[in-house]
């Protein structure tokens, strides 16, 4: 019995990537992750998600490119505010500039640098480095 439809997604992608697996299915898929995976895919860590429609809610066909070494979901959800995330990035990713944080703010979801250039908070929802 699934519980977290995010978590189960991302410990997917990670088991299939530490497996050199090119391409996986993830069912069933959910707009939160749909939007988490289209933040991967902008960052380069993912080379496309691609959702389809079955008798049981569809899911997700992803296409990995193998540039991923660790990614998790942040729980709980901490707010974040936009002159906090130099913390967070300290506490979930390996470097200053390696990796990217998920963040879901007031304009949708989106990477921890688009949120500190357009100075919005939100709430962590994932890693990815």
């Amino acid at each position: 019995m699934r519980h977290d439809i995010i978590n189960d997604a991302i410990a997917d992608i990670k088991n299939h990537e530490r497996i050199g697996a090119s391409e996986l299915t993830v069912e069933p898929k959910s707009k939160l992750l749909m939007e988490i995976l289209r933040v991967f895919a902008q960052e380069g860590y993912v080379e496309s998600a691609e959702p389809y429609e079955n008798n049981h809610g569809g899911g997700v066909k992803i296409r990995l490119n193998k540039k991923i070494n660790d990614c998790g979901i942040v729980r709980p959800r901490f707010p974040v505010k936009a002159a906090e995330f130099s913390k967070w990035e300290k506490r979930f990713l390996p470097s200053f500039a390696v990796g990217t944080l998920v963040v879901s703010t007031s304009n949708g979801v989106m990477s921890h640098r688009e949120a500190s250039e357009k100075n919005l908070g939100g709430k962590l929802l994932a890693y990815v480095y």
